[in-house]
C-alpha cells in the first residue's frame, strides 16, 4: 500500500513548535508540500524545497480564513490539515479558575481548530477528499484535578473532530484526533524538570502516526480518538 505523500499538500499549524519540529520534517520526508503556520515561523526553519512558511496567528476567525485562503492560493489545493496548535494552563480548581484562563484555553485548544476547520472543509469537499488530524490530549478522556479548563477545551476538540468525520464521510474526508500523554518537548522538560522523561511520549512517534493517518494505509480510520500514552499508563 502506498506510503508516499508525493503530490499532496499539507497545512500544518504550530509547524515550528515542540511537536511541529518533528511533524513538519516527517511530512516533508514523506513527500508532501508543507505549508507551515505559526506566528513566528520562518522559511529558514526548515531548509527543504517543499516547505513554505506562512506566518500567522490563527486564534480569530478572520485570520484563520485568510491563512487557509493564502495556502490554497499558493498550492491550489489542500489534501491534509494537521492542527498542532494548543496551550496548557493548570493549577487551579474549577471554582478558582478565572474567566481569562478559561477563555484562553478555549481560544487556543478549541476555537482555533473550529475557525480553521470551517475554512478547510469546503476546500477539501471541492476536491472530494482529504485528511484532517488534530492533536488533543489524554486529559480529554481522563481529566485531572486542577486542569479543568484545559481538559474541557480538549474534550470539546474531540467532539468537534468526530462531528467533522460524521458530516464529511460521504466525500472521502477523514478526521481523527490523537490523544498524547505528556510529550517529551523542551518546554515540558523545563516545566517539569524532576519528572521521569523516559515515560513521556516521543514527538517523533506522534509524527509517525500522523504520517500514517495521512497516507493511503490510514484511509479507513475515521472519527477516531487515538491514545498514545508512552510508558505512563
Amino acid at each position: 500500500m502506498e506510503q508516499s505523500l508525493k503530490g499532496k499538500v499539507a497545512l500544518v499549524t504550530g509547524a515550528n513548535g515542540g511537536l511541529g519540529n518533528a511533524v513538519t520534517p516527517a511530512l516533508l520526508q514523506a513527500g508532501a508540500l508543507v505549508l507551515g503556520v505559526s506566528p513566528s515561523v520562518k522559511q529558514s526553519d526548515f531548509k527543504h524545497p517543499s516547505f513554505v512558511a506562512l506566518a500567522a496567528n490563527i486564534t480569530d476567525a478572520e485570520a484563520a480564513k485568510n491563512t487557509v485562503d493564502a495556502a490554497v492560493s499558493r498550492s491550489g489545493k489542500l489534501d491534509i490539515f494537521v492542527h498542532l496548535v494548543g496551550g496548557f494552563a493548570g493549577g487551579k480548581t474549577v471554582g478558582d479558575t478565572d474567566d481569562v484562563t478559561f477563555q484562553r484555553m478555549l481560544d487556543m485548544n478549541l476555537n482555533s481548530a473550529f475557525y480553521l476547520l470551517r475554512a478547510v472543509i469546503p476546500q477539501m469537499r471541492k476536491s472530494k477528499g482529504g485528511r484532517i488530524i488534530a492533536i488533543g490530549s489524554r486529559a480529554a478522556l481522563e481529566p485531572g484535578a486542577g486542569v479543568g479548563a484545559y481538559s474541557a477545551s480538549k474534550a470539546a476538540l474531540v467532539a468537534l473532530i468526530r462531528t467533522v468525520a460524521l458530516e464529511n464521510r460521504d466525500t472521502g474526508i477523514t478526521a481523527n484526533v490523537i490523544l498524547p500523554g505528556t510529550m517529551d518537548t523542551p518546554a515540558n522538560r523545563q516545566a517539569m524538570s524532576k519528572a521521569d522523561f523516559s515515560k513521556w511520549v516521543q514527538p517523533a512517534n506522534v509524527a509517525s502516526l500522523i504520517v500514517w493517518l495521512a497516507v493511503e494505509a490510514g484511509k479507513d480510520v475515521n472519527g477516531a480518538a487515538i491514545p498514545i500514552y508512552g510508558g505512563d499508563l
